[in-house]
């Protein structure tokens, strides 16, 4: 299955356009926890308030899979 995964909060957003093919939800979950990880790890300490923000799994639909909290992932 293909899952696109979206950055959101209140006043932005940023689309993934490409996706990627996972075998179920769960793999879906696992990716978005490892891309949260590699998006910290880009940008560093200088964005140090991600409240209000989440990443939402879509499918190619647009139906919302489930959604991570960005804060909820800090500690």
């Amino acid at each position: 299955m293909r899952c696109f995964f979206h950055l959101v909060s209140r006043h932005d957003e940023i689309v993934d356009n490409a996706g990627i093919e996972v075998h179920d939800l769960e793999s879906a979950k696992a990716q978005a926890l490892l891309a949260i990880k590699e998006l910290r790890a880009e940008i560093g300490p200088e964005v140090d308030d991600w409240s209000g923000w989440r990443l939402d799994i879509v499918c190619p639909l647009g139906t919302l899979l489930h959604s991570v909290q960005l804060m909820e992932t800090v500690h």
